[in-house]
């Protein structure tokens, strides 16, 4: 058995998958319905939309299995990455790189193999739109133009799901996205009885750089300061754009002393990232953090009010000492 190599670009493709918050998501009947259709007009048992984690091919769609994942290394769909075609195997007992493959010999007896890379952009292939049998088959030109046409269905389901949750200009979550991510985890933290944390940050001064310097740098200081966000708080740590020169942090299972020790981290990481970009302006910012133990867990609103006046506290005493006593 072949093990399917890893593409060249691993990293930017792991990257983008992560930022699309897609994995482990509940079913969705606009990826069903595509899959739904496929199996009917192929007339093939089972047809996925797998995305190719690190270690796991997950199925956001599945007609036919049971199951939610397998793993990478016995994957088809980890092979059709590499490319940016159709990737058939006609039959696989007659195919050198799958004749032992574990998914051959046993449920679900793979002989047939079709799949069409799922790409965000080019060069970006997340996963596959794949049809199976247990019969070996071939794909005439025309399936395989309806194939493509499928995965082009799934392609634009995939783009409208980062378009409608995400920020065009920083690429981290926008406020849409990071209220349905935020609900989502504190879902889970009261299931597992964890704690939760949220961290509203606001730019200081941030209209003074779009007079003064002009909307490009604004938009520049926004992008700089989500990249420095994404790159100092966790991958686990839900990151978005709440609104204007507004952004927000939802921490899970964190204590007090991390939520502070990363606050400090990231004050830190401000200070360099303005050393760097070395700009006539500073990029400052003013936080507000509520920390809700595991057994006090209120709604999303009541955190984000919680934060908000947090926030607008530390602000409020930034300009008293900038005042100073009359």
């Amino acid at each position: 058995m072949d093990v399917p190599k890893k593409p060249l670009n691993e990293a930017e493709r792991l990257h983008a998958l992560r930022a699309l918050k897609i994995l482990d998501t509940s079913q969705d009947e606009r990826f069903d319905r595509i899959t739904r259709m496929a199996a009917r007009i192929f007339r093939v048992p089972i047809t996925l939309v797998s995305f190719v984690d690190e270690s796991r091919q997950w199925f956001k769609s599945s007609q036919g299995l049971t199951i939610q994942e397998t793993p990478r290394d016995v994957s088809f769909c980890a092979h059709v990455i590499n490319q940016d075609d159709i990737f058939i195997v006609a039959d696989t007992l007659k195919d050198s790189r799958f004749f032992d493959n574990p998914l051959v010999l046993n449920d679900p007896y793979i002989r047939f193999y079709a799949g069409y890379p799922l790409a965000l952009r080019p060069g970006i292939n997340l996963g596959t739109l794949c049809l199976m049998d247990s019969k070996p088959r071939e794909l005439s030109r025309e399936d395989m133009s309806l194939l493509q046409d499928f995965g082009a269905m799934i392609e634009q389901e995939i783009k409208s799901i980062q378009w409608a949750t995400f920020d065009d200009l920083t690429m981290i979550s926008s406020r849409r996205g990071f209220l349905m991510l935020a609900e989502h985890a504190l879902k889970v933290c009261v299931r597992k009885k964890l704690s939760a944390t949220l961290i509203l940050f606001d730019l200081d001064k941030f209209k003074l750089i779009n007079d003064l310097h002009g909307h490009y740098e604004g938009d520049f200081a926004l992008v700089r300061f989500a990249e420095t966000l994404q790159q100092t708080f966790r991958e686990s740590d839900i990151t978005g754009r709440f609104g204007g020169d507004e952004f927000i942090v939802m921490l899970s299972g964190t204590n007090l002393e991390d939520v502070h020790s990363l606050l400090v981290r990231f004050d830190k990481a401000v200070a360099e990232m303005n050393a760097r970009i070395n700009k006539p302006y500073q990029v400052e910012f003013s936080a507000g953090m509520t920390f809700f133990p595991s057994k006090s867990i209120k709604s999303i609103d009541e955190m984000i009010e919680e934060a908000d006046a947090a926030m607008y506290a530390e602000k409020n005493k930034k300009k008293s000492r900038m005042i100073g006593p009359e």
